[in-house]
């Protein structure tokens, strides 16, 4: 499955590359991304919307303080659980953090797994209106009343193309659509074909190198692996704590992270102990499945099989003619 084909950076000579290393969860670009540290002088900006959160390490599978120690890491801990993190945000932080890497004469190296990030980032954002307290208070009022599955319906009817991509449950994304509505007048779907917000061309391109498992069952095979370390290393310890925090709640985007929403329902008493563990990993999947259906959207990417033995030296043979200080 390894597409290594040589990279050809004379292409692009008049202008700087940014290394992209994206791929699904559980495909070792953690690995990689350290390996590519001992050898050049990068610094991460982690595309990841979940290791955002403080206090939700494990889980998360957070770079260790030994790993931290070993290449500077940026966008790690940013936000406290109870916060809300916008693809917008995280494009702003990022260009100001590439300029300012840059500018120190090392490499921004962009690592993670969350596609929406890596897509506001190449392409821009949504011209979509900002959100409103007032009003997603009122929605949230209205939402306690009758519940997030009765507000869905009442989007279906006024934006049926959005609401038919949402789950009934997924609270924070059909109080978004509620709320663009009754600022604007019109659905969400209509809204985003109207095209992106202009910005400023990045003086850089983006070469995106995709770890991509060439037997899905392999990549299935680590995800389940993987949860069970979670579990020994102490996640539903971790979950508790979080639950003891009277301003937390299940619909937060935090908590709704996979594994957590998962342990979360188990210390509630809705599921059991194997029920958890089975769902966890079963949303793992999904997640990795929607990860590489994005990633085979992309034309332009490299691809390195993430289950094969030479993975990383792959990786590193692909970003060689990329890694250049300013």
């Amino acid at each position: 499955m390894d597409n290594t084909k040589v990279m050809d950076p004379d292409a692009a000579h008049a202008m700087p590359a940014i290394l992209c290393l994206m791929g699904p969860t559980a495909a070792g670009k953690s690995a990689a991304t350290l390996a590519l540290a001992a050898r050049w002088p990068i610094e991460i900006i982690n595309v990841d919307s979940a290791t955002i959160y403080r206090g939700m390490d494990i889980g998360t599978a957070k770079p260790s303080p030994d790993e931290r120690a070993q290449v500077p890491q940026h966008l790690l801990d940013i936000r406290d659980p109870s916060d809300s993190y916008s693809a917008g945000q995280f494009r702003s932080d990022t260009l100001a953090l590439i300029d300012a890497i840059r500018a120190r004469g090392r490499i921004p190296l962009l690592a993670g797994g969350t596609m929406m990030y890596f897509k506001a980032l190449r392409d821009g954002l949504d011209t979509l209106p900002q959100g409103d307290a007032v009003v997603r208070a009122q929605l949230d009022a209205r939402a306690a009343q009758i519940g997030w599955p009765a507000m869905h319906a009442e989007l279906a009817d006024i934006d049926p193309i959005t609401a038919a991509r949402l789950s009934p449950n997924d609270s924070q994304r059909v109080q978004r659509a509620l709320e663009i509505h009754a600022l604007t007048g019109q659905p969400m779907s209509s809204l985003l074909t109207q095209g992106k917000a202009q910005a400023d061309p990045a003086p850089w391109r983006y070469v995106n190198l995709s770890l991509e498992p060439a037997d899905r069952a392999g990549l299935h095979a680590r995800i389940e692996q993987r949860f069970d370390a979670m579990l020994e290393q102490g996640l539903v310890d971790e979950v508790r704590k979080l639950r003891a925090r009277p301003e937390l709640h299940p619909d937060l985007p935090s908590i709704r992270c996979v594994g957590y929403r998962q342990v979360w329902s188990y210390l509630e008493g809705a599921i059991h102990g194997a029920e958890m563990r089975g769902q966890s990993i079963a949303a793992t999947r999904q997640l990795a499945k929607r990860q590489i259906t994005w990633l085979r959207a992309l034309p332009d990417r490299h691809i390195v099989d993430c289950l094969a033995p030479d993975a990383v030296d792959r990786v590193i043979d692909l970003a060689a003619p990329w890694m250049k200080t300013p």
